[in-house]
């Protein structure tokens, strides 16, 4: 198994782009997955770039209804005519950042007629895969749910990113965790996980909203890795670059940078 990273806010690698979005690409024996959508076309240009032929995707996961992770889903979808999408229900719901900037995912009924899985239970996408869309919160103080609303007839609420999912991996006495941007807080993703697959935890990968994140939660989650210590982890796009250098001090584990166009090929899966 390995999972290429489309998109991602940083990029080191000549001949691909970079941009505030994040889109993972995920291979198996028997599937090929995409794990949101980067926040436009552009990590449709990045596959090609890697070689990876993005019509022959059979499946495509979003993690939440965020413009940088849906931006690109139509334009693929308009590519490739096989891919079911796997999501939940309230993706579409109408987001915003304050109560003026829509940062949400438009819906075109005739682009994602036929095409859509609703998921409010875990789902075994692959075998040793599983959709996890049920987070629940254990530590409060990590969640980045400040100054995002969803509007509805009433008004403004406040978004506590019901739509959040994540994917976990299983491999004979390990898992892995993939996450994408952990609104609902990492160490409550991997609580879910872990509780969910009772065994340690190899890899722990995505974004972790951490970027703007005050001292009580950096020090929830850097406590929480310490006590749980996963043999790796690996920060990405809403994470922060001054985050990762902060974790990878901090942590006893193995950090490091997943940046556009990184390859993982250490995961196995039963």
């Amino acid at each position: 198994m390995r999972i290429v990273t489309l998109i991602e806010n940083l990029v080191y690698k000549q001949g691909l782009t970079a941009e505030h979005g994040l889109s993972f690409y995920i291979e198996t024996e028997n599937r090929k997955i995409l794990f949101d959508a980067g926040q436009s076309a552009l990590f449709i240009q990045n596959a090609k770039t890697l070689g990876i032929d993005i019509r022959e995707i059979d499946m495509v996961v979003i993690s939440h209804g965020h413009y940088d992770h849906t931006g690109g889903l139509y334009a693929f979808l308009l590519e490739n005519k096989k891919a079911t999408v796997y999501l939940k229900k309230e993706v579409f719901q109408q987001k915003y950042h304050g109560n003026q900037r829509f940062i949400g995912t438009s819906h075109i009924p005739e682009v994602l007629e036929g095409r859509i899985v609703y998921v409010d239970t875990v789902t075994e996408i692959d075998k040793g895969i599983f959709i996890v869309p049920d987070i629940p919160v254990i530590n409060p103080t990590d969640t980045s749910f400040n100054n995002f609303y969803i509007r509805t007839d009433k008004g403004f609420e406040k978004d506590e990113f019901a739509d959040e999912l994540f994917l976990t991996f299983r491999y004979k006495d390990k898992i892995s965790i993939l996450s994408s941007c952990s609104h609902r807080g990492i160490t409550n993703i991997v609580h879910t996980a872990t509780e969910l697959i009772a065994l340690p935890v190899h890899l722990i990968l995505g974004g972790f909203h951490l970027k703007n994140a005050g001292k009580e939660q950096y020090n929830t989650v850097v406590d929480y890795f310490r006590q749980i210590n996963p043999e790796k982890i690996g920060v990405c796009h809403c994470t922060g670059v001054d985050i990762f250098s902060r974790l990878l001090n901090d942590c006893d584990s193995h950090v490091f940078y997943n940046f556009t166009g990184n390859i993982i090929t250490d995961i196995k899966i039963d």
